[in-house]
């Protein structure tokens, strides 16, 4: 259960309460700074912070006040004023005049219980004042927070709903061990998510996920490719035909390791992937931002950790993305960074990387649930 919260703004967040909340952020050691539009390592320190989480993407999509500690680390943010965000509870707010939506907005465990919160929740709603005369809260749930806005904001409750997942019908596609794939079969037996799972299509005879998809009482649809006889077309062909056959709504690549066909995803739009890369948003990126404001290569492709370890950076992480025809290009999900100890081997970053990537996958499925 969760609810809409409605503050009304007036004259009360004007250019004097946010003179008031920079000095009282200042008093408290921090400094204040509003952004408008993408910051990324604003972005990565979010997908850190509150992993795994998908408040980046929406972060991005608007302005935001950034609160960073004396040393220059980022402590705190609080965003507003994004109006593409998708989430069904946000819809009949979108396209209104009079309202500005607030969030997400967060302060490092560290750091709460200052008054930082206090400074940032009042500078956002002056930077919404300047075009609305109401700030959306929205996705709001229990009472202590509730009562919390209610105090500080003046906001009222407009719409109590509760969280629905679409039940969906899902085929994974996995070419290995399957660890990624046992994590959402078991998310689904425990009703952690909506989904039910028709198969498990496996390029590989003797790949561990088979099992798993059959201990699971799973469909285990073998489509392997024999170089010598077959065309990668025909073998293309193949794979569209195993998936077509269970009408799904979603597909899961959860460690498959064949490119998909443009043909493939006209069939399957809907159609996400795990990398175990931390990627930007921007498609045509090259390079990402990490939290502490360093940038790396965007290691694409099909042996991204190892050339992390060959890259000898501080930072990895994961993806979860949309799959589009150009590889590790589609929209970002969720993605969780990972910093990386100096002398990290390649099997202890695979290691590291294995349980972000069950989480970020679960909360990428969520996150495509619930239509957000």
């Amino acid at each position: 259960m969760a609810v809409n919260l409605l503050a009304p703004l007036g004259g009360r967040y004007g250019a004097e309460a946010l003179a008031q909340a920079l000095r009282d952020a200042e008093r408290l050691g921090y400094r204040l700074a509003r952004v408008d539009g993408p910051d990324e390592r604003l972005c990565a320190w979010i997908d850190w912070t509150f992993a795994p989480s998908w408040w980046s993407s929406e972060a991005r999509d608007g302005s935001a006040w950034i609160a960073y500690a004396a040393d220059g680390e980022i402590v705190g943010f609080a965003a507003f004023g994004a109006r593409s965000r998708s989430a069904p509870w946000l819809q009949p707010y979108r396209d209104r005049r009079d309202t500005g939506i607030f969030g997400p907005f967060g302060v490092a465990e560290a750091h709460r219980g200052t008054g930082l919160g206090a400074a940032l929740l009042t500078a956002a709603l002056c930077g919404l004042a300047e075009r609305h005369t109401q700030a959306l809260i929205p996705a709001v749930a229990g009472e202590r927070l509730i009562a919390s806005y209610e105090r500080r904001a003046g906001a009222r409750v407009a719409d109590t709903y509760e969280y629905a997942l679409r039940p969906a019908r899902a085929v994974i596609l996995a070419s290995g061990s399957g660890t990624n794939a046992q994590a959402v079969i078991d998310d689904a037996r425990a009703g952690r998510n909506a989904l039910d799972i028709a198969a498990v299509v496996c390029n590989a005879a003797g790949a561990q996920v088979r099992e798993r998809a059959r201990a699971a009482g799973i469909a285990d649809d073998l489509v392997a490719w024999d170089r010598a006889t077959q065309t990668r077309a025909d073998f293309d062909e193949r794979v569209i035909a195993a998936v077509a056959a269970h009408a799904p709504d979603l597909v899961l690549l959860l460690g498959w390791m064949h490119l998909l066909p443009a043909a493939f995803l006209a069939c399957f739009p809907q159609t996400i992937n795990v990398h175990p890369a931390f990627l930007p948003f921007d498609p045509a990126a090259d390079a990402v931002v990490m939290p502490d404001g360093t940038a790396i290569q965007a290691f694409r492709g099909a042996r991204s950790p190892e050339a992390t370890i060959a890259a000898g950076v501080g930072w990895a992480g994961v993806s979860v993305h949309r799959v589009t025809p150009a590889a590790d290009r589609g929209g970002i999900l969720v993605r969780t960074p990972l910093k990386l100890a100096p002398g990290t081997t390649l099997d202890g970053l695979r290691a590291q990387l294995r349980p972000l990537e069950h989480g970020a996958v679960a909360k990428a499925i969520r996150r495509w649930s619930l239509g957000a």
